[in-house]
């Protein structure tokens, strides 16, 4: 993947819900290949903002660019995941995985062989023929993760995907996160309320202030991987975000 350039672009962005000020000029920037994640206050308009990413939503002023590009719309380079694993029920986990792949007409010979490529990567194989329902919920997980990543998108849009998890479900998940953003250099940006997720994952760190969200602080994590969680350097990254956080209530 190419390191010219950058991957997103939000430029001067402001959206309104009715009389609801959401985001207000929001600028920043994402570069290819980095791990980005957005913190900040509920209902300052994180979701939002990664929705426009995602072509979801339209801002009311500003731009949103992906590979300087205006995002208009969703796309196949653009995948965004959830918190809930939104599988569907009568399909199996092969058939949730290929699903995006169906759509788009790939040959069945072709879907099967990703299908199986991106399974194997999530450690679900064996589990092809399974229904949601006969998985945990870190393994419905997983298979979420498989859907978004096989169709192979460029950028991973990821808002709270492990916040339904338990604690040491939600610490291999993230490690596997890691793992598959080693193996295929994508680009990803996440929203999380999780300070300790925040800095054990991310390149760098966005804290926004309450609603309308604004970019407060920019934190770097200039640490190397793998990391280790209760190393004191994470420790007081963490501190220093959640300092910010409670103060982000009388920032503006």
């Amino acid at each position: 993947m190419s390191r010219l350039g950058s991957a997103v672009q939000i430029q001067n962005v402001s959206k309104r819900f009715g009389g609801l000020d959401v985001l207000r000029d929001i600028s920043l920037t994402v570069n290819p290949g980095e791990f980005v994640a957005i913190v900040g206050p509920s209902g300052c308009g994180k979701s939002t903002l990664l929705r426009m990413v995602a072509g979801l939503e339209r801002p009311d002023s500003g731009q949103v660019r992906y590979r300087d590009r205006a995002v208009t719309g969703p796309g196949p380079d653009r995948t965004l995941l959830f918190q809930e694993h939104a599988l569907y029920p009568w399909r199996t986990v092969a058939e949730n995985v290929g699903f995006g792949l169906e759509l788009a007409g790939v040959p069945i010979e072709q879907r099967q062989k990703r299908v199986a490529e991106v399974l194997d990567m999530v450690g679900l194989t064996g589990f092809e023929r399974y229904y949601p329902s006969q998985l945990s919920g870190g393994m419905r997980q997983r298979a979420s993760v498989a859907r978004a990543l096989v169709v192979k998108p460029e950028l991973l849009l990821l808002d709270e995907p492990y916040g339904a998890l338990d604690a040491m479900t939600r610490a291999a998940m993230q490690d596997e996160l890691l793992a598959l953003q080693a193996e295929l250099g994508q680009t990803m940006l996440l929203i999380t309320h999780d300070m300790e997720e925040a800095v054990y994952l991310a390149d760098r760190i966005l804290v926004m202030s309450d609603r309308p969200g604004q970019i407060l602080q920019e934190v770097q994590v200039d640490l190397p991987r793998p990391r280790n969680r209760s190393d004191i350097r994470l420790v007081r990254l963490r501190e220093q975000l959640l300092a910010a956080l409670h103060t982000s209530h009388a920032a503006l």
